[in-house]
């Protein structure tokens, strides 16, 4: 495991989660969470208690494909023996991806540049059950050109207060959507959207928005006003939890280069 050392080495993680079981990222009084379960499993490897830093607080019940996570240790370990480690003790629903030495000054959350996160939408009379705790299901179909001429509205920088859950209104709004796109796969659709930060249930919240479009219910240009408004209560509703996953995390540095298209993201 490693003899003590006398200065902390910070070390990076790339962490995938099914976050049907947890009450979110982030520790909480009560209830299971992804950073208490994987704090519980570092503590053995280092020795004391650990409290891992994530690079995004996702809500209960939704999943990440490439949340990346910071923590010290005052062992000398090798990353390969920490991922063995870790994804010997975790549960099966939470696994560490890849684990390197962080680079100096790096901070999982404070220092990300961009973030994606992806929204899966499955239509359809006859829900599959095998989507049926990853994916949105609605029975009807949906109309994909004008959800594309309204997610143009999105893009670049904004006050995002009109998708913003209440419980998020102590940070400021303005963000900055990098890309807003659709794909779709037969049944399936994505909702795709990277930006260099997120407010509390802001995705979902665009979500379900656009939803209120693809069924024809709401112009294109309402998503604007909506915006402009700066008004939650003129938006759409939220999207379920459980169709929403962490894609990926962008960094300024090169972090896990196999993780994504890109040498300086863990983005997929």
């Amino acid at each position: 495991m490693g003899a003590p050392g006398s200065l902390a080495r910070r070390f990076a993680l790339l962490v995938a989660y099914d976050g049907a079981a947890y009450h979110g990222w982030q520790v909480q009084p009560e209830g299971l969470t992804v950073q208490g379960v994987l704090g519980e499993a570092i503590r053995p490897l280092v020795g004391e208690a650990v409290l891992p830093v994530g690079a995004s607080r996702t809500d209960a019940g939704v999943h990440a494909l490439g949340q990346v996570a910071t923590f010290a240790s005052r062992r000398v370990l090798a990353p390969s023996v920490i991922r063995s480690a870790l994804n010997a003790r975790l549960p099966r629903d939470v696994r560490v991806l890849a684990s390197r030495e962080a680079p100096e000054g790096l901070d999982a959350r404070r220092s990300a540049r961009l973030k994606r996160y992806g929204y899966l939408i499955a239509t359809g009379g006859v829900p599959s059950p095998f989507r049926r705790g990853y994916a949105w299901h609605l029975a009807e179909p949906l109309d994909l050109a004008p959800m594309r001429a309204a997610l143009g509205c999105l893009r670049g920088t904004h006050d995002f207060s009109a998708f913003r859950a209440s419980a998020g209104r102590d940070r400021q709004p303005v963000c900055t959507i990098h890309t807003a796109r659709l794909v779709r796969r037969r049944s399936l659709l994505g909702v795709v959207v990277s930006a260099d930060a997120f407010l509390h249930h802001m995705v979902r919240n665009i979500v379900g928005t656009l939803v209120e479009v693809g069924r024809n219910r709401r112009p294109p240009e309402w998503v604007d006003d909506v915006l402009r408004a700066r008004d939650r209560r003129r938006a759409g509703p939220t999207a379920p939890a459980h169709g929403l996953f962490l894609l990926g995390v962008r960094y300024a540095v090169p972090l896990f280069p196999g993780g994504g298209r890109s040498r300086h993201t863990a983005c997929p």
